[in-house]
């Protein structure tokens, strides 16, 4: 099953899941910027801040999308 489609450089949903999976890493990124941004001075102490949280989920974001796209579902065989 698709779950995302490749897009140039990037991947879009194109599935439930795929929609699910994007919308809960960017209610998880809304969520952390949000806590960390009421507490920072300044860009830098906001990019900072949300650094160490926005990376792996971003990361593990296009992990899944490369696993469920029709990209990896050809090259499996």
């Amino acid at each position: 099953m698709l779950w995302f489609k490749s897009f140039g450089l990037i991947y879009r949903p194109v599935s439930i899941a795929g929609w699910l999976v994007t919308a809960a890493g960017l209610a998880f990124c809304v969520q952390v910027f949000l806590a960390i941004d009421r507490n920072s001075h300044s860009v830098s102490d906001t990019l900072y801040g949300i650094f160490p949280y926005w990376a792996p989920s971003l990361l593990f974001w296009l992990w899944i999308a490369g696993r469920t796209s029709q990209s990896a579902q050809i090259s499996a065989g």
